[in-house]
Protein backbone atom coordinates (compact mmCIF):
# COMPACT_ATOMS: atom_id res chain seq x y z
CA UNK A 1 0.00 0.00 0.00
CA UNK A 2 1.12 3.39 -0.93
CA UNK A 3 1.23 6.22 1.67
CA UNK A 4 -1.67 8.15 0.25
CA UNK A 5 -3.81 4.66 0.41
CA UNK A 6 -2.56 4.74 4.23
CA UNK A 7 -3.70 7.76 4.84
CA UNK A 8 -6.92 7.59 3.41
CA UNK A 9 -7.77 4.74 4.84
CA UNK A 10 -6.62 5.79 8.17
CA UNK A 11 -8.96 9.08 8.06
CA UNK A 12 -11.95 6.83 6.68
CA UNK A 13 -11.39 4.43 9.89
CA UNK A 14 -11.40 7.65 11.85
CA UNK A 15 -14.77 8.72 10.51
CA UNK A 16 -16.36 5.55 10.82
CA UNK A 17 -15.27 5.19 14.41
CA UNK A 18 -16.10 8.80 15.91
CA UNK A 19 -17.70 10.93 13.35
CA UNK A 20 -20.53 9.34 12.73
CA UNK A 21 -21.34 8.16 15.96
CA UNK A 22 -21.44 11.53 16.99
CA UNK A 23 -23.15 12.68 14.28
CA UNK A 24 -25.88 9.90 15.52
CA UNK A 25 -25.86 11.84 19.22
CA UNK A 26 -26.75 15.32 17.94
CA UNK A 27 -29.25 14.17 15.80
CA UNK A 28 -30.93 12.20 18.38
CA UNK A 29 -30.30 15.16 20.99
CA UNK A 30 -31.66 17.38 18.62
CA UNK A 31 -35.00 15.42 17.65
CA UNK A 32 -35.52 14.79 21.76
CA UNK A 33 -35.39 18.67 22.58
CA UNK A 34 -37.84 19.13 19.94
CA UNK A 35 -39.84 16.85 21.09
CA UNK A 36 -39.56 18.26 24.39
CA UNK A 37 -40.45 21.56 23.78
CA UNK A 38 -43.32 20.15 21.85
CA UNK A 39 -44.73 18.18 25.05
CA UNK A 40 -44.61 21.35 27.31
CA UNK A 41 -46.21 23.39 24.95
CA UNK A 42 -48.82 20.54 25.13
CA UNK A 43 -49.23 20.22 29.06
CA UNK A 44 -48.86 24.07 28.74
CA UNK A 45 -51.56 24.21 26.66
CA UNK A 46 -54.04 21.56 28.29
CA UNK A 47 -53.38 23.34 31.44
CA UNK A 48 -55.02 26.53 30.11
CA UNK A 49 -57.22 24.84 28.55
CA UNK A 50 -58.64 22.99 32.12
CA UNK A 51 -58.12 26.50 34.15
CA UNK A 52 -60.78 28.36 31.78
CA UNK A 53 -63.14 25.50 31.68
CA UNK A 54 -62.97 25.33 35.57
CA UNK A 55 -63.01 29.67 35.55
CA UNK A 56 -66.02 29.21 33.00
CA UNK A 57 -67.89 26.34 35.51
CA UNK A 58 -66.86 28.81 38.66
CA UNK A 59 -69.34 30.79 40.31
CA UNK A 60 -68.27 34.40 40.47
CA UNK A 61 -67.91 35.49 43.97
CA UNK A 62 -70.76 37.92 44.31
CA UNK A 63 -73.03 35.39 43.31
CA UNK A 64 -71.52 33.09 46.00
CA UNK A 65 -71.59 35.71 48.96
CA UNK A 66 -75.00 36.90 47.32
CA UNK A 67 -73.80 40.50 47.03
CA UNK A 68 -76.26 43.65 47.13
CA UNK A 69 -76.46 45.37 43.72
CA UNK A 70 -74.89 48.67 45.75
CA UNK A 71 -72.18 46.22 47.07
CA UNK A 72 -71.36 44.96 43.17
CA UNK A 73 -71.21 48.27 41.65
CA UNK A 74 -68.51 49.20 43.83
CA UNK A 75 -66.18 46.39 43.97
CA UNK A 76 -63.12 45.89 41.45
CA UNK A 77 -63.65 42.13 41.24
CA UNK A 78 -67.69 43.19 39.51
CA UNK A 79 -65.72 45.47 37.29
CA UNK A 80 -63.48 43.28 35.60
CA UNK A 81 -65.11 39.53 35.51
CA UNK A 82 -62.44 38.21 33.60
CA UNK A 83 -60.45 37.42 36.47
CA UNK A 84 -60.40 36.18 40.02
CA UNK A 85 -61.45 38.36 42.29
CA UNK A 86 -58.22 37.84 44.48
CA UNK A 87 -56.16 38.89 41.82
CA UNK A 88 -57.79 42.12 41.22
CA UNK A 89 -57.68 42.71 45.19
CA UNK A 90 -54.00 42.50 45.59
CA UNK A 91 -52.41 44.77 47.26
CA UNK A 92 -49.40 47.16 45.80
CA UNK A 93 -46.78 44.52 46.66
CA UNK A 94 -48.50 42.16 45.15
CA UNK A 95 -49.61 40.28 48.38
CA UNK A 96 -53.17 38.77 48.65
CA UNK A 97 -55.30 40.98 51.04
CA UNK A 98 -56.12 38.61 54.52
CA UNK A 99 -60.00 38.80 53.64
CA UNK A 100 -59.25 36.88 50.45
CA UNK A 101 -56.93 34.43 52.22
CA UNK A 102 -59.77 33.40 54.86
CA UNK A 103 -62.84 33.85 51.56
CA UNK A 104 -64.47 30.18 50.89
CA UNK A 105 -64.12 31.18 47.27
CA UNK A 106 -59.91 31.84 47.45
CA UNK A 107 -59.84 28.60 49.49
CA UNK A 108 -62.52 26.48 46.81
CA UNK A 109 -60.63 27.84 43.48
CA UNK A 110 -58.78 25.49 41.26
CA UNK A 111 -55.12 25.89 41.75
CA UNK A 112 -52.62 26.16 38.62
CA UNK A 113 -50.22 23.70 39.04
CA UNK A 114 -46.84 23.92 37.41
CA UNK A 115 -45.75 21.83 34.76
Amino acid sequence: MSAPEVTLTFFVGVLIRFAIPIALTLAAIWLFRKLDQRWKAEAEELTRLQMSLAMAKRTPCWEQKQCSVEKRESCPAFAQKGQSCWQVMRDQQGNLKQGCVDCGVFRNAPALVEI
